[in-house]
């Protein structure tokens, strides 16, 4: 028999699948479509291709939005963070990943300042050498200073989603990543358990960028997003305080209600 809770897990994955789907499908019409376009709006073909790179952790699509957003807003809970530190978020973007300048014998460790508290995470540089490389690249460039995180699943999935500077899962750096580390001893019955840190994707192969996600909870997802670190305990209390305020929609995937933006973000050699 199936339990209300695995039940649970298989419908958001189905939903996840679903969405994977329909993205895929839009990209191939735009594509498409943009082989004939006018060049008066390559700037939305440039757009388009920041989508892509976005990361199957983006968001829901419109028609999720509108089909599941409840006919009154969600009651929510008080907003356990502080006021965002002064600045903006800066326009950056690259056309390939940067070179590998990393020391991938030695340690690293990376710092979210965020508004709700500070998220220390111990960085796999031996196993992920190509995604952490680009983390040290993209905090040093002040890249992720003042981003919000965007997306909050506390349904089957139980993860907070960041690192898109457009703060809508429709943003990256304008270069994508390979893989990493995809057998992970951590990966264990396709569950990513609390305190991992992985990259967002698109669903296909090679097309990490910038954003990311944090497991706060155990969440059942296939072995395809590349795990990069381990959240310390002091951080998955702040993550679990950022869900315990819940998410805008009410469905368990969307809007953080908890005012979760990145002050400073900062990766240091150990």
């Amino acid at each position: 028999m199936v339990s209300n809770d695995q039940r649970r897990r298989q419908l958001a994955r189905e939903k996840f699948l679903r969405q994977q789907q329909r993205r895929e499908s839009a990209r191939r019409k735009a594509r498409t479509r943009n082989t004939v376009i006018a060049s008066a709006l390559a700037v939305v073909v440039v757009a388009g291709a920041g989508a892509f790179a976005a990361g199957a952790f983006d968001g829901k699509d419109t028609k999720d939005s509108a089909a599941s957003k409840p006919s009154a807003s969600p009651s929510k809970a008080a907003d356990p963070c502080e006021k965002p530190a002064a600045g903006k978020v800066k326009s950056l973007s690259w056309k390939k990943e940067p070179a590998l300048t990393i020391d991938k014998s030695a340690g690293y460790t990376m710092n979210l300042a965020t508004t709700c508290g500070d998220i220390g995470i111990d960085l796999k540089t031996k196993e992920a050498p190509h995604t952490v490389n680009s983390f040290d690249f993209l905090a040093g460039k002040g890249f992720f200073d003042h981003t919000k995180c965007h997306r909050l699943t506390t349904n089957g999935i139980y993860v907070l989603q960041c690192g898109d500077p457009k703060g809508t899962g429709a943003g990256g750096p304008g270069y994508t990543i390979p893989d990493e580390n995809l057998k992970d001893k951590s990966l264990k019955r396709n569950v990513y358990p609390a305190g991992t840190i992985a990259m967002a994707n698109t669903g296909q192969k090679h097309t990490g960028g910038s954003q990311f996600f944090l497991v706060y909870q155990d969440s059942q997802l296939p072995p395809s997003y590349t795990p990069f670190g381990t959240i310390s305990d002091s951080g998955i209390k702040v993550l679990k305080k950022i869900a315990a305020a819940g998410e805008s929609t009410g469905q368990g995937d969307g809007a953080p209600n908890a005012t979760v933006v990145i002050d400073k973000a900062t990766v240091k050699k150990s």
